[in-house]
């Protein structure tokens, strides 16, 4: 007797057996039409804090975990989502994080220059605040290069926050990096803020420095309630010690900007930028090196078009060296 075929479409319910019996399973996932929208300020062990209804009198903290629906795709600070269940705030309660809204900006790194898993460090920031001591521990422009690198592959506009000024002179670090055209700010302790407050106003900005940089000391100022740890510097090695365990997110008083604060690093991987990423943020050089340099040039070789064009004058030699340096950065070792 022939078995009687079905017809179905694949969208339709599909039943599979079960350790309890046959179960109708399906692979439409709810629209979740009625989520509430929030913004994760902070991670800890699995659980979010995500911050619902902001800037309005409904504004709250809500506790969420990450529903099994998103599957393998992570959360972490600066996202967008969209919350179901107990998103009243009270104690005690657990709503569920079922959908991450598109990301504008997402700043990455991998363990090193060879490792193949990059991590999210932050997402939705438009500000990369690079913050280095100027002596207690020494500048490492290496790591202030890679960080560059990762914030010009993100897409991210970078901000140099040189601290310590009271211990030694800004200016050779800074008509280091004029060539790039970055802006900076220096800060000295127990000095005025203003000029850096200026720059964060109004943005979402991220703070990136290895530890003893005084990124903790910078926030406690620029937010009074937050309450970060401070570290020291072992006078030993140079380095400082690690205050802070993760990323979290804080509002600048006045709700004017967020600031998003993470933990110290002592190496910034960059496997994972392509070098056209890099040289895109060198509008000058970019140009240059789509009309004259080989395809798959890495701007490091002899042959490359752009040192031409500089002769040519459409760009200057500075500014090539400087782009050479953070591809070098990407190609070395991490300091």
């Amino acid at each position: 007797m022939a078995r009687r075929v079905q017809d179905y479409d694949e969208d339709d319910v599909r039943v599979r057996p079960g350790r309890r019996g046959s179960r109708p399973r399906t692979r439409r996932r709810p629209a979740h039409d009625d989520a509430s929208a929030g913004f994760v300020t902070a991670v800890d062990r699995g659980r979010y804090r995500v911050l619902v209804d902001g800037g309005t009198r409904d504004e709250r903290a809500v506790v969420a975990m990450r529903a099994r629906e998103l599957g393998r795709k992570g959360v972490v600070v600066g996202d967008r989502v969209a919350l179901v269940g107990d998103v009243s705030g009270a104690q005690d309660t657990l709503a569920r994080i079922v959908r991450v809204e598109p990301r504008v900006s997402s700043l990455r790194r991998t363990a090193d220059d060879t490792d193949p898993f990059e991590r999210i460090i932050v997402a939705n920031a438009d500000q990369l605040v690079i913050v280095t001591a100027l002596a207690d521990p020494e500048p490492r422009p290496r790591m202030i290069d890679r960080q560059l690198v990762a914030g010009y592959d993100a897409g991210m506009d970078p901000l140099l926050c040189l601290t310590k000024a009271d211990l030694a002179d800004p200016g050779g670090l800074v008509a280091e990096y004029a060539p790039l055209g970055v802006p900076y700010v220096v800060t000295r302790r127990g000095g005025d803020l203003d000029e850096l407050r200026g720059h964060l106003s109004g943005r979402m900005s991220v703070l990136v420095g290895h530890s003893g940089v005084g990124k903790s000391t910078l926030v406690n100022a620029l937010v009074p309630d937050a309450e970060r740890a401070v570290s020291h510097v072992n006078a030993v090695t140079g380095r400082g010690r690690h205050t802070s365990s993760s990323a979290i997110a804080l509002e600048l008083p006045g709700g004017d900007g967020w600031i998003i604060d993470t933990p110290g690093v002592r190496s910034f991987g960059l496997a994972h930028v392509e070098p056209e990423n890099v040289i895109n943020a060198f509008e000058d050089l970019a140009e240059g090196a789509a009309e004259r340099c080989p395809p798959l040039c890495d701007h490091l070789q002899e042959s490359c078009g752009l040192d031409g064009w500089v002769e040519d004058g459409h760009a200057s030699r500075a500014r090539l060296d400087s782009l050479r340096r953070l591809l070098a950065s990407r190609e070395g070792e991490p300091e």
